[in-house]
């Protein structure tokens, strides 16, 4: 049974937590840390395993496999010193991996894996699968709340008065890479999509702000020598994150069950 630390308490890492608890997982979750410690504290009280709240250092010795669910911010403490433990990880904040080709060398060298959920997303499979031939061209155009947005990088530092704005906007337009970057809290759909896909193949993103929207909209068109996938998703958000959908946390579940599962469906 794999023994699991999660890093970060927020909405993913909560949920993550209980479905080990109540045996969704089958797995044995042996401890939490944040920088909050009094809040993870309450989320361990709260849990029938009433798994230990420890210092990241810690947090990597007791466990065999990481959950980051904190932030890109964490990443650069959390993957080199669990790849030197040979410890295994699920990265929900898959934008702070981009440009760190480094972290994926020491794996391999150290016999690691890091996961990467589908997160927010469908169609990964399919990408993967057709990334086995020739793909000329990946397009994902993001439509979400301007409430998630006005908070990021590229808008504070640009000053875009992103809340005035009465209709459906382009905000953006660039590389994945560049989008990770921009949108370090939104943009791990665009950081999946890059990985998924050879490193020679562009991938274009677009990033609408829509006022008075509810839900995050991804739409992804794939083309290459295979055809043309078109996939759409249209996410509800947490109640607790409006940045987070409710299928990113639903992801992170499915990818730590079928570690364990003897039948593997899809790609």
């Amino acid at each position: 049974m794999r023994k699991i630390g999660i890093l970060g308490v927020g909405f993913i890492g909560q949920t993550l937590a209980a479905a080990i608890d109540e045996r969704r997982i089958p797995a044995e979750l042996v401890a939490l840390s944040d920088l909050d410690h009094a809040k993870a504290e309450a989320v361990a009280r709260r849990l029938a395993s009433h798994p230990r709240v420890v210092p990241l250092e810690q947090l990597i010795e007791s466990s065999d496999l990481i959950v980051e669910a904190a932030s890109q911010r964490a990443l650069p403490d959390l993957i080199p010193n669990a790849l030197e433990r040979a410890r295994d990880l699920l990265i929900m904040s898959v934008g702070g991996l981009l440009g760190h080709r480094e972290w994926f060398d020491r794996a391999s060298e150290k016999g690691c894996r890091i996961y990467v959920p589908s997160g927010a997303i469908a169609g990964l499979d399919g990408i993967k699968a057709a990334s086995m031939g020739r793909v000329d061209s990946a397009l994902l155009t993001s439509r979400k709340p301007v409430a998630t947005l006005k908070a990021s990088p590229y808008v504070v530092s640009r000053g875009i008065k992103i809340h005035q704005w009465k209709k459906e906007t382009l905000l953006f337009e660039g590389s994945a890479e560049e989008a990770a970057q921009a949108f370090p809290s939104t943009a791990n759909v665009a950081a999946a999509l890059r990985l998924a896909i050879d490193p020679s193949v562009p991938v274009r993103v677009r990033i609408m702000a829509v006022p008075m929207g509810r839900h995050n909209v991804h739409e992804i068109l794939v083309t290459g020598g295979f055809g043309r996938l078109s996939v759409a998703v249209e996410n509800v958000p947490s109640a607790s994150n409006p940045r987070t959908s409710q299928l990113a946390a639903l992801s992170a579940i499915a990818t730590l069950t079928n570690l364990t599962r003897t039948l593997h469906v899809g790609t």
